[in-house]
């Protein structure tokens, strides 16, 4: 019954789903199958219906806040697509730009940020990332709700190391906002997305090219040299210290090595391991299933 995958998934945000998003996070290919599985799984008291949404049992007001959260995130994405194309102007060595997180599956609440997925030029990854921080902290008061800046590759490394469900969750529900081209080379580079969520389509017709304003390029210029290649180095092995200093006692080595990914192809800042903690939980739901309808759905790996 692979219609509880997403179902479940899903559930671990107490977000329910409609039909045909069912259909688009389910391995499925047709509709059809979609339907069927899910008259099935009512039947038998696995998932409810409250409205249009189907769920694992969640609560009246998870469907109010996710009508809510909806809403919000209408308003949202408009401030965030301003907040990317001041990024994309701004700041050196940007090749692209996605938002992320909850706002890129079209939910947004009071405790929301709006994630951005940053694409560099490469060797400049970290000096790209210490110029917006600086920016957040300084004229932002390090404010994250609208500038979370937690995911950072270059384009020499496209491609996303960790294939598993939340990584292709993400991947799927990108929204690219600039840099054409990287994000077309992106999304072929990761198609192995689809062997999880094969009915998600991306849209990169709308991607507009990163237009850069003339200080910007000119401290790109500026930034590619010896110099620069001192202010790269620096700011990695700065930041990582800090990183180290403030986090590493709180996790196991390699639990820290998955939430701070950092080399000079990627910059990963995910504290309380996000990703772990969703893969652990969505097992057990899985083990619960298991034990309680002898439903056997296959583990996930981080």
């Amino acid at each position: 019954m692979k219609i509880l995958k997403p179902l479940l998934y899903f559930s671990i945000f107490n977000h329910p789903l409609k039909e045909e998003e069912i259909y688009q996070y389910s391995p499925h290919r047709e509709l059809r199958v979609v339907h069927e599985e899910l008259k099935t799984a009512l039947s038998k008291g696995i998932i409810e219906k409250t409205e249009d949404f189907y769920h694992t049992h969640l609560s009246s007001d998870c469907i109010e806040k996710r009508k809510r959260g909806n809403q919000n995130a209408a308003i949202a994405l408009i401030k965030a697509k301003k907040r990317a194309q001041f990024i994309s102007r701004y700041f050196p060595f940007i090749e692209g730009i996605a938002i992320s997180g909850s706002l890129s599956k079209g939910y947004f609440d009071k405790n929301s940020d709006v994630d951005y997925f940053i694409i560099t030029k490469p060797n400049h990854l970290w000096t790209c990332r210490a110029f917006l921080i600086l920016f957040k902290k300084i004229f932002l008061l390090n404010s994250r709700k609208y500038f979370c800046m937690n995911y950072f590759i270059t384009s020499e490394y496209l491609e996303i190391e960790e294939k598993n469900i939340f990584t292709a969750t993400e991947i799927a529900t990108l929204i690219p906002l600039y840099g054409d081209t990287i994000f077309k080379d992106f999304f072929k580079k990761n198609e192995w997305y689809k062997d999880f969520i094969p009915n998600k389509k991306t849209n990169i017709e709308t991607v507009l090219p990163v237009n850069k304003n003339r200080i910007t390029r000119f401290s790109e210029k500026t930034f590619t040299s010896p110099i620069g290649n001192i202010l790269e180095k620096t700011a990695f092995k700065t930041t990582l210290f800090f990183w180290k200093m403030k986090f590493r006692h709180k996790m196991l080595p390699e639990d820290f090595e998955l939430a701070f990914k950092s080399s000079k192809k990627v910059s990963k800042h995910h504290p309380s391991n996000f990703q772990k903690r969703v893969i652990d939980t969505l097992n057990n739901k899985y083990d619960f299933i298991k034990e309680n309808f002898q439903i056997d759905i296959p583990k996930e790996h981080v």
